[in-house]
């Protein structure tokens, strides 16, 4: 099935709304949007809540992944009640334990199982392997009809969304979707 540039915006228009800022409620004028109130907020929040709920399952796979690669959870906040859009992890390659390795010379890999639709996304800078493929086949055992955003799609800018840790206008599909961890692994 062909993932689409408007099924994946429709997406993010459901869980954030349209040109309203998070600010806090004390930060807005009077009868302007605040983006606590929005519907938009309130599904995203039932999107966490089934996440935690859902929890077991992510766990298990990320278990499993462990039991291969030197990986490190990075849902634990939503399990503090974090409104994540998304489970996420990092898997660390041998390079990133070189003493004080530069930014530019890391190797992680970091993916994600958005809470919001049926998305996948793997961020990797490394060498070529078979870490990627690995992954994404766990993915999609564990996520039935489940399937990877293209790099062309995911990283279109999303213009008129604000959101957690990125400001109106530079948040992208991928960040809407997973969460502004995308971010921390540079292709």
């Amino acid at each position: 099935m062909m993932t689409t540039r408007s099924e994946l915006l429709d997406l993010v228009y459901r869980f954030y709304p349209r040109g309203v800022h998070k600010f806090q409620r004390i930060d807005v004028p009077p009868n302007e949007p605040v983006y606590d109130d929005t519907e938009q907020r309130r599904r995203l929040e039932e999107a966490a809540n089934r996440g935690r709920a859902e929890y077991p399952t992510w766990k298990a796979m990320i278990r499993r992944l462990k039991n291969r690669y030197r990986l490190q959870n990075e849902s634990l906040h939503l399990l503090a009640g974090g409104g994540d859009p998304a489970y996420s992890a990092r898997i660390y390659r041998p390079k990133d334990l070189e003493p004080a390795p530069s930014l530019s010379s890391r190797a992680s890999l970091s993916f994600h199982v958005s809470l919001l639709g049926p998305y996948y996304g793997i961020h990797d800078r490394g060498e070529p392997d078979d870490i990627p493929a690995a992954v994404a086949e766990e993915i999609e055992a564990t996520y039935p009809g489940y399937r990877p955003i293209p790099p062309e799609l995911g990283n279109e800018v999303v213009p008129d969304v604000d959101m957690d840790g990125v400001s109106m206008g530079d948040a992208t599909i991928y960040v809407c979707l997973f969460s502004p961890v995308w971010t921390w692994v540079d292709p």
